[in-house]
């Protein structure tokens, strides 16, 4: 499989955002790109920094406009595209979801997020209602995707159950940056940790782990705090945690790389961690903490 990552700095412009993900897309496709991953929310800015009902406007159904639209860019080029969509369910039901637009345009499927943060600047409780579909792969004619988002990163259960569920890879979309006043050290350690726990998730479970997050400055509409200064470093592992690839932390990059799907059989008989597992010992890890 040619795998290929758009990193991208949004700005207020929708139409904008959108546009320039296609000539991304495009130039992915020229490269060989059979799959094309695209970051958290990438039509928008990323509107969670504030609480304000009026950012509702911003969701749409799915089937809606940008399945449409990325459907058509999909069957065009001939390619599976992942999105990432602010989608309107129901009044008052709104999900953070990705879908897969399969290469003749329709829709593989879909995954609502089922990790749901709420820090400063991350207010996404206010807007998203935990999913509901549960960590089942999308089929699609390259193999089954095993696609999560963002805050999904940190849980090892739901990269497990997604590798428990058949998924030949690991996706994860994402828009995860820094506050400014952070001290650099502080920013270090975050990004570490984010890599590493990945990278984990690909050892764990023998299979290969993308993660395309956004880059660039987005500044707080309500002024309490400094903005976001999105990190970047979207990057491709191995499934023995091995960096196959990583972007830089401050620009727009495109990359294709090629993924040997049939490597996580071999690892997995090196590594036989799901041989081992002792699922007789396991029924405590669905409560919510063992006093």
């Amino acid at each position: 499989m040619k795998a290929g990552l758009i990193q991208q700095a949004n700005v207020a412009d929708m139409a904008q955002n959108k546009e320039n993900l296609k000539d991304k897309a495009r130039e992915a496709a020229r490269q060989g790109a059979q799959l094309v991953i695209l970051q958290e929310l990438h039509n928008s800015l990323y509107f969670c920094q504030v609480e304000d009902p009026g950012l509702f406007d911003l969701a749409e159904t799915i089937p809606g406009p940008s399945t449409d639209e990325f459907g058509a860019l999909a069957k065009e080029l001939g390619i599976v595209i992942v999105l990432s969509l602010f989608e309107r369910r129901a009044p008052g039901l709104y999900h953070n979801t990705a879908v897969v637009m399969e290469k003749d345009g329709t829709i593989a499927g879909k995954y609502r997020k089922m990790h749901i943060p709420d820090d400063p600047a991350y207010y996404e409780k206010f807007y998203f209602t935990p999913g509901d579909l549960g960590f089942n792969p999308v089929e699609t004619s390259l193999g089954k995707l095993g696609v999560l988002v963002c805050w999904d990163q940190w849980y090892p259960e739901a990269a497990r159950l997604m590798a428990m569920a058949g998924a030949d890879i690991l996706i994860y979309p994402t828009a995860i940056g820094w506050e400014s006043t952070d001290e650099d050290g502080e920013k270090a350690r975050q990004l570490e940790a984010w890599i590493i726990s990945q990278r984990g998730h690909a050892v764990a479970n023998g299979l290969h782990v993308i993660s395309v997050n956004r880059t660039g400055y987005e500044p707080d509409p309500s002024g309490q705090t400094n903005g976001i200064t999105f990190w970047g470093n979207s990057f491709v592992a191995g499934p023995q945690g091995e960096i196959l690839w990583q972007a830089s932390g401050g620009k727009d990059e495109i990359r294709v790389i090629d993924i040997d799907l049939k490597r996580s059989e071999a690892v997995r008989r090196m590594w036989p961690f799901f041989r081992d597992r002792r699922i007789d010992c396991f029924g405590d890890i669905t409560k919510r903490f063992i006093n």
